[in-house]
């Protein structure tokens, strides 16, 4: 039987399946493919573009679900800001969100840079955000033990 909590888990998993998805396949799949088959101007127009609606994406749909959805999930487990660093379920929350923050701000900085046309320094850190994303999807499978 799917009850409102199975609701709520799939919205927030379906969500952070769209994003940390959406970086690989962008990063992984897309960059090369247009690298390889288009000017450069296009190919740097189309990568500029994605990269700012990702961006609006996150900040207008996917913080606000996950912020919901989290807050719920984590309030379900019975998880407070009193025992949030307690062994377990709530402190390997904290460390997920934690790492999620660090992203969140790499990703931001990622974008500022490469908008200033430091696109070196945008490159390294499009890379930190990636490993990053994947620590969290990690984080995340460790919770559904517990």
């Amino acid at each position: 039987m799917i009850t409102a909590w199975a609701l709520v888990r799939f919205t927030h998993v379906i969500f952070a399946v769209i994003w940390v998805g959406g970086q690989l396949t962008f990063s992984l799949v897309m960059i090369p493919l247009i690298q390889r088959r288009l000017k450069p101007e296009l190919a740097a127009g189309i990568r500029s573009t994605f990269g700012k609606m990702f961006g609006l994406f996150t900040l207008g749909v996917f913080l606000p679900v996950q912020a919901v959805t989290g807050y719920f999930l984590a309030a379900h487990r019975g998880v407070t800001w009193s025992n949030l660093l307690e062994p377990g379920y709530s402190r390997t929350l904290t460390t997920k969100l934690a790492v999620f923050l660090l992203v969140l701000l790499i990703s931001g900085l990622h974008g500022y840079l490469h908008g200033s046309g430091r696109t070196t320094a945008a490159r390294s850190l499009a890379v930190a955000s990636l490993f990053g994303s994947v620590v969290i999807v990690l984080l995340a499978t460790a919770l559904a033990s517990f």
